[in-house]
């Protein structure tokens, strides 16, 4: 009998290894903006749904006729009982006893209905993201109102004289920035995708052109030098910044995701055109061709 070439355990290995390649990504990504989902419904929609309730509570009596409120609106005598039961004082004054009793039974019925509003309004899935559907709003109407002359003057001086806070004043300038850089109106600094000669001679690699460097590094440089961002494997959003000479940083067209996924994957998922030229046999370089070094252009001052 001929010899298998591949075990039972070979290729449980091999394709376990598949389905999870193939399914990890889906499973990562549903997991991620489930805990998203998770955190934004606990720390921000369940303390404005709180603040919902409690004025619920409050304005009820005000807007509903008391021949029919709402159930949990509804509290018997037999619950103010067992709640005062709970935790019942004896003071020593009788004067004292009547008022305290008659504030603890007001204090008692208050809390009823808002543990009863509570189980309500958790059996509901609309009311439950209610909260976070005002907190959206609200930071849209805050964009909106900052978002003219005046509202910007008005936050620029609120962010002025919290910012001189002791502790906060540490920490919100950073924060500040990378909001800024994820989330600003102005256009991301990495957009274009550089080649250099770094870090020997022949030896090329992908950076982001991120501006102009200071004017003593002119100086020194002998002539215009701008910055570029070189990213590190496998985590793209870290690296170093260098400083070159105009003439010596080679523009390319080649997209940021791309080049960002390049340095991700270590080189193994390489731009579109790259990976056409390998899909027809032809290799990365072609058949007997040597790296050639891209046209130097001019970038734009």
């Amino acid at each position: 009998m001929a010899r298998k070439d591949k075990s039972f355990g070979k290729d449980f290995r091999h394709f376990f290894g598949r389905g999870l390649a193939i399914l990890l990504p889906s499973v990562l990504t549903l997991w991620l903006l489930w805990q998203a989902f998770s955190f934004l419904l606990k720390n921000v929609a369940e303390p404005i749904n709180t603040g919902l309730r409690a004025a619920t509570v409050w304005a009820v009596p005000f807007v509903v006729n008391d021949d029919n409120p709402p159930k949990w609106f509804i509290v018997t005598e037999d619950q103010i009982r067992a709640r005062l039961s709970a935790g019942r004082t004896a003071p020593a004054d009788a004067e004292v006893v009547q008022q305290t009793m008659e504030e603890r039974r007001s204090a008692v019925i208050k809390q009823i209905r808002r543990d009863r509003l509570r189980d309500f309004w958790q059996d509901q899935w609309y009311l439950q993201i209610l909260g976070l559907f005002i907190a959206v709003l609200l930071i849209y109407l805050a964009g909106l109102l900052l978002g003219n002359i005046v509202g910007r003057q008005l936050y620029l001086k609120l962010e002025k004289l919290i910012a001189r806070i002791p502790g906060f004043k540490q920490v919100y300038p950073h924060v500040k920035q990378v909001v800024d850089l994820v989330l600003g109106e102005r256009a991301m600094a990495f957009n274009t995708v550089v080649v250099i000669e770094y870090p020997i001679q022949n030896a090329w690699t992908i950076g982001f052109l991120t501006g102009e460097s200071f004017k003593v590094i002119d100086e020194i440089a002998g002539g215009d030098v701008v910055s570029v961002f070189v990213p590190t494997s496998p985590t793209p959003f870290t690296g170093f910044v260098i400083n070159l000479r105009k003439e010596l940083v080679h523009r390319v067209d080649i997209p940021v995701d791309e080049a960002l996924r390049f340095v991700l994957t270590g080189g193994v998922l390489t731009p579109e055109k790259v990976r056409e030229a390998q899909a027809k046999g032809r290799g990365v370089l072609g058949p007997g061709t040597e790296p050639e070094k891209p046209p130097k252009e001019e970038l734009p001052g």
